[in-house]
């Protein structure tokens, strides 16, 4: 996409966040865009509010399938909310359903002023996270296995990239392909998962490194971007992070009484986070600026075990 064309998709989803709000009754007289990289994000202000619009999806998502995902993360935070789980909670000023609109699938949250003068700390939120895994065990809803794997997204990416070289190594590619095919196996439904690692126990899970989606705000650390919610390992959302963060974590889980991060099972995840990123680089034509940004997880990618060490 031209940056004209970048810019004409960001004053869509802008305009369609500011004509969504005021037909929920909100006045929104100084709207400003927070975030503009796989989603829009913006401040209805002066209302409380902040609107997440995604824009940047798979061929196969439309409208109804995100407001369906959308669904899932409103209930699992407004669920957190109501349990005092420090959460980024849904707005209050609106019904916590997503709102569809000139092709987008949006959904309100609360306003929260974040502390622009700290750094992240992802050791530390590594530790928070297995205080949000103490929580999550609890949650009452049902979830699909692992739906925040999105095997299709991978599966469909990897495809896309046939022929771009320009994007991609052939020899990367094919090692990705391979590697794929072992993964898919093991991560394409929960009974293939729990013969692959059986006795590793399964819970809620944030979906999306929550020690990466934690927000700084002036009254504290908050938990947010639930999008990818779903039932699986507490592996899944300490992959890629590394030893330091893991150690964090198995700490805090002592302390919780947790069981602590599985090796095996993190090396898998990891392998699968990795490939994800790989996948990412058929965003590039909606998104030129992940050629660039994608280029150290590639690299380290290259470096790592041929499918986390499942062939071992």
């Amino acid at each position: 996409m031209t940056p004209d064309q970048l810019a004409a998709r960001t004053s869509r989803a802008l305009a369609a966040a500011v004509g969504a709000g005021r037909d929920l009754g909100l006045t929104v007289t100084d709207a400003k865009i927070l975030h503009d990289v796989f989603s829009v994000v913006v401040h209805l202000a002066p209302s409380p509010v902040v609107v997440r619009v995604p824009t940047v999806l798979p061929p196969y998502a439309t409208p109804d399938s995100q407001a369906a995902r959308q669904r899932v993360e409103l209930d699992v935070v407004a669920w957190l909310a109501e349990q005092g789980v420090p959460v980024v909670p849904p707005s209050p000023l609106v019904p916590h359903e997503p709102v569809l609109r000139d092709g987008f699938a949006m959904t309100f949250w609360q306003f929260v002023e974040q502390d622009g003068n700290s750094e992240p700390d992802y050791v530390r939120n590594a530790g928070l996270v297995a205080d949000l895994h103490a929580a999550l065990r609890a949650y009452p809803g049902e979830l699909p296995f692992l739906a925040a794997a999105e095997p299709r997204f991978v599966t469909d990416g990897l495809a896309a990239l046939e022929g771009h070289t320009d994007l991609i190594e052939p020899a990367d590619l094919d090692r990705a392909r391979r590697e794929w095919a072992v993964l898919e196996a093991v991560f394409s439904s929960r009974a293939a998962f729990e013969a692959a690692f059986p006795g590793v126990g399964l819970q809620t899970v944030h979906g999306d490194a929550p020690a990466v989606n934690i927000v700084t705000t002036t009254g504290g650390a908050l938990y947010s971007d639930f999008e990818l919610a779903t039932l699986g390992p507490v592996e899944w959302d300490m992959a890629a992070l590394g030893p330091e963060c893991e150690a964090a974590y198995n700490s805090a889980a002592r302390r919780l009484g947790l069981r602590e991060l599985d090796e095996r099972v993190m090396r898998a995840v990891s392998a699968v986070g990795m490939l994800r990123a790989v996948a990412c680089l058929a965003f590039v034509p909606q998104l030129p600026m992940l050629a660039d940004a994608l280029k150290p997880a590639v690299e380290q990618w290259r470096g790592t075990p041929f499918a986390g060490g499942l062939e071992d």
